[in-house]
């Protein structure tokens, strides 16, 4: 089965790709714990009770490639409520034609995972929707950490199970 992956192509430097991806809280969460940028620090991901991870920035390349593995997971709505754990997020950028191109593969999610759907709607919402505007504009959608943002009406569309 293949991992889950989507692409997009932007009109910023590598090197400012890379350093909007490593910011997590401006395009994915507000309700982050800890450094996203650090090669070998750990941060905590949370949206309420519905979702938590523990992530470690385990390859850095400026300009090329973050790469984290998620080192705990939490799921509120699976039966494996662990599915992430020791899946990794990487980000590959490359140059093609003057231009940047930002391809994320979540490597470990896949079509047989029962999260994927949900998971997959989540990851294309917040890297075309909030990733590319940040890179592209310097303005993201992450999830605020107080209120209501995009994961709210994930849970609802999908009737996800909060504790």
């Amino acid at each position: 089965m293949e991992n889950f992956s989507t692409t997009f192509v932007t009109t910023q430097s590598a090197l400012n790709a890379y350093n909007a991806i490593a910011n997590f809280r401006d395009w994915w969460s507000e309700d982050i714990e800890g450094n996203t940028n650090i090669p070998g620090e750990t941060f905590f991901y949370r949206y309420k009770e519905v979702h938590l991870c523990k992530l470690q920035l385990i390859e850095a390349v400026p300009g090329k490639k973050l790469e984290y593995k998620v080192l705990d997971n939490y799921f509120s709505f699976t039966k494996d409520k662990t599915e992430w754990k020791n899946s990794s997020l990487v980000f590959m950028i490359t140059a093609e034609d003057g231009k940047t191109k930002v391809s994320f593969t979540h490597q470990g999610l896949t079509e047989a995972d029962e999260c994927y759907q949900v998971c997959n709607e989540a990851w294309s919402n917040f890297i075309h929707n909030s990733l590319y505007p940040f890179i592209e504009k310097g303005k993201g959608k992450p999830n605020p950490k107080e209120g209501e943002g995009f994961n709210a009406a994930i849970v609802e569309k999908w009737k996800l199970k909060t504790i």
